[in-house]
């Protein structure tokens, strides 16, 4: 825990370089994972991905760095699930079809998102089938695949609640855009608890991650108090529905 905070802050200095500031939160990293100068690159580099170019449904992190693969998913009608920050009001669809395309930069910001998203449940999640990629945001990111967000473990949660509902496994491929910055040269492996990514775009290249250990699958709810479940809707729905609540 010591090295992963440790690491996060020494990327939080170097990115004040290249990091563009946030309308709400300007540069406090703690609170948000910025967009940064480049990243139509990384996320060309995405796109060009053969694994990638197929994708008709794909779950996207509420990240800043991420605005413009979300325009462009958006304007291509690809179905589109992101999450709100912290989980804190669920999870937003964007139809296919149901943006026009002059607004489309408009819907891929949050604010937007709320405005032509649609709220979903775990069980409209679960009517829609699998996600076909995952695309996230990071603080910091080692070239083990490893991924650092602001330490509170969402994307961990959103993986571990769509793995039980059965719309992603271990060969959903999952990428993160980063600036090259924010790539970790340091040997840290995944734990157990770790969601392991497959492939980091960033300016200048791009990584390929090779999986030695599964991804985990189950949410342990020894590890969670209830007042979190509590400030998250889609897991005290999915703890209800289980019957351990």
């Amino acid at each position: 825990m010591l090295a992963k905070r440790a690491l996060r802050e020494r990327i939080w200095s170097q990115l004040q370089a290249v990091a563009i500031p946030d309308s709400r939160f300007h540069m406090r990293f703690a609170e948000f994972i910025p967009d940064f100068i480049g990243s139509d690159v990384a996320t060309q580099r995405c796109l060009d991905d053969a694994r990638f170019s197929g994708a008709r449904h794909v779950f996207v992190t509420p990240d800043n760095s991420l605005v413009g693969l979300r325009q462009f998913l958006i304007e291509n009608d690809v179905s589109v699930v992101v999450s709100t920050h912290g989980m804190a009001r669920g999870f937003f669809w964007i139809k296919p079809g149901s943006v026009p395309r002059s607004e489309a930069r408009f819907a891929a910001w949050l604010d937007g998102l709320e405005y032509f998203g649609q709220p979903v449940t775990l069980e409209a999640l679960s009517a829609m089938g699998r996600f076909d990629a995952i695309v996230t945001g990071a603080s910091a990111v080692t070239t083990h695949g490893v991924r650092f967000g602001r330490g509170h473990g969402f994307l961990d949660l959103e993986w571990l609640l769509f793995a039980e509902l059965g719309i992603v496994d271990d060969t959903t491929p999952i990428w993160t855009l980063v600036h090259d910055v924010q790539v970790v040269e340091e040997g840290l492996f995944p734990s157990e608890r770790d969601v392991v990514l497959d492939a980091i775009a960033t300016p200048t290249r791009t990584l390929e991650i090779a999986r030695e250990t599964p991804r985990p699958s189950r949410i342990d709810w020894r590890r969670l108090d209830q007042s979190r479940i509590d400030a998250m809707p889609p897991l005290r729905e999915w703890q209800r529905a289980l019957g351990l609540a």
